[in-house]
């Protein structure tokens, strides 16, 4: 567990800052965590998560951000904007937050700590707004676990200008890198014709078969990928009755990989095998592509102040996760200088994506890390407003990776 927020010296410099920002997150705990067991007692998917977006934007609105709700394109995308007492334009920090849910699941990936630590970074630095310059960027962002919201909110135009993104990820370990898979999501539908299934079947197009056969071919496919790619899915649609030969069938597929040529070698395969089922199946076969999320380009500068301060409260950071997933930070990092840290809110082992992982969401250990996360997050952004050397350090390494 972590130390104490009231009772640790934060990591120099600006130690006075900081600790007036962990004062204020301290102060305003109940508020923070009661905003996170509402969001995890009512779980909302991916674009749709009205009830949290609006929960959200109402607890930034409070803290002196001029808010837009709606903002963009997406229907539960927030942003905040307050500006610095020092004045000036620069730095822009973006603090976000993610809040959607699982489907059937709820929230197995811990996003209600990620939106309300979002809030309580936002909190923090609204604390010591008098003492920044530049304007401080909140950005609650929807649909991370299917669509790719953020990348919408890039689209938008909502993320530029901003010298620096900072979101955390609840997990099983401590560890400030991250890597991340490149992913795709895939709706595949064929269509057939339906017959009696007894008297008839001949006079039929099995769609479900097409669809059976496309697991067959991924599972066969498999030997060949790489170690660090996967392909997973889920039926959607199987028919309507056991005596009908089904004329319609639908999946829901995800591919990923670390390498994006070698991705892109996978989408053009991923073609090939429907276009084959349904071939074999006589049936025909669609595959739509959406909601790309990208690997994660962690910027080294901010990932530095942001280990220095958590180490501060006794936390000790291990190396990156070898077990990677997907997220449309990845696509954030390459337009912004990000870091996307994760902190353990259980023990190591704990699956995510789980029942397990959703409980431990909701305990007394998810929500010190919460209000730890929200600490540490705001005082990384701190000492961006008060040392433009480490903005614009930031900014030459973002600069190089992309090079």
């Amino acid at each position: 567990m972590p130390s104490p927020l009231s009772s640790t010296p934060p990591a120099a410099p600006y130690a006075d800052g900081k600790a007036r920002i962990a004062a204020a997150i301290e102060a305003a705990r109940e508020e923070i965590l009661a905003l996170s067991h509402r969001i995890h007692e009512n779980p909302e998917p991916a674009f749709e998560e009205v009830r949290a977006a609006g929960w959200v934007a109402d607890a930034v609105a409070r803290h002196g951000f001029v808010v837009e709700h709606p903002v963009g394109s997406l229907e539960t995308a927030v942003r905040g904007t307050l500006r610095g007492g020092k004045g000036g334009d620069r730095p822009r920090v973006g603090i976000l937050a993610e809040y959607d849910a699982l489907p059937g699941l709820g929230h197995g990936c811990g996003h209600n700590s990620m939106a309300a630590s979002g809030v309580g970074a936002a909190i923090g630095l609204a604390a010591v707004r008098d003492e920044l310059p530049g304007e401080v960027v909140f950005l609650g962002t929807p649909a991370e676990e299917r669509g790719s919201g953020k990348q919408f909110m890039i689209d938008d135009g909502l993320f530029a200008g901003l010298d620096a993104a900072l979101l955390y990820h609840p997990s099983d370990k401590d560890h400030v890198r991250i890597g991340l898979l490149a992913s795709v999501d895939v709706d595949v539908a064929f269509t057939g014709r339906a017959s009696h299934a007894a008297s008839d079947p001949w006079m039929g197009l099995n769609a479900l078969d097409a669809l059976v056969l496309l697991f067959s071919s991924i599972g066969l496919w498999r030997q060949q990928l790489r170690p660090d790619a996967r392909v997973h899915g889920i039926v959607l649609e199987g028919g309507t009755a056991a005596n009908i030969i089904p004329d319609r069938a639908a999946g829901r597929f995800m591919l990923r990989s670390t390498d994006q040529a070698y991705f892109d070698e996978m989408r053009e395969r991923f073609v090939a095998l429907v276009e084959a089922a349904a071939l074999a199946t006589g049936t025909r076969g669609e595959a739509v592509f959406s909601g790309g999320s990208m690997t994660m380009n962690d910027n080294p500068v901010l990932v530095d102040v942001f280990d220095r301060n958590l180490r501060a409260y006794g936390v000790e950071p291990g190396p990156p996760d070898p077990n990677l997933g997907s997220s449309d930070m990845g696509n954030v990092s390459w337009v912004v200088p990000a870091i996307h840290p994760c902190l353990a809110i259980c023990d190591a082992g704990t699956p995510g994506h789980s029942i397990q992982f959703r409980d431990a969401a909701a305990t007394a250990r998810a929500d010190e890390v919460t209000l730890l996360a929200a600490t540490v997050v705001a005082q990384t952004a701190y000492e961006l407003f008060m040392d433009a050397a480490t903005v614009d350090a930031a900014a030459r390494a973002f600069d190089d990776s992309r090079r």
